[in-house]
């Protein structure tokens, strides 16, 4: 995940802790059934304050945007919307990278039928 990205609705940010010192990775595994997501969040320079969320892929929508910003390559920026323990958030891909973003754009949440809470 950006560094500049807000975190994923999904994880509670342990007290006291900047934003800058929280990473959030995500791995996608394919399935017969789908796929798989886990999300990890860990804080700088600490080996055991790890959390992990495990998403099935059939529990996701995706979204190319229909109109293309500049600056961005054919099929992006794409999103996905993700919903863990009931709570919904999208990520945004803004290019065939392994970093993504979280976004509170209302024309991308109202697409992607989600309400912005």
């Amino acid at each position: 995940m950006s560094p500049e990205s807000r975190l994923p609705k999904w994880f509670e940010v342990p007290n006291n802790v900047p934003r800058s010192d929280i990473t959030i990775t995500m791995d996608s595994y394919s399935t017969l059934s789908g796929g798989r997501y886990i999300f990890k969040m860990k804080e700088k320079d600490s080996i055991f304050n790890e959390k992990k969320i495990i998403v099935d892929y059939r529990m996701t929508k995706e979204l190319e945007s229909k109109e293309r910003p500049l600056g961005f390559h054919k099929g992006y920026p794409a999103y996905e919307a993700v919903t863990v323990n009931g709570v919904t958030d999208i990520i945004e891909y803004r290019k065939m990278e392994p970093v993504f973003y979280m976004t509170d754009n209302p024309a991308i949440w109202r697409e992607l039928e989600c309400s912005m809470e």
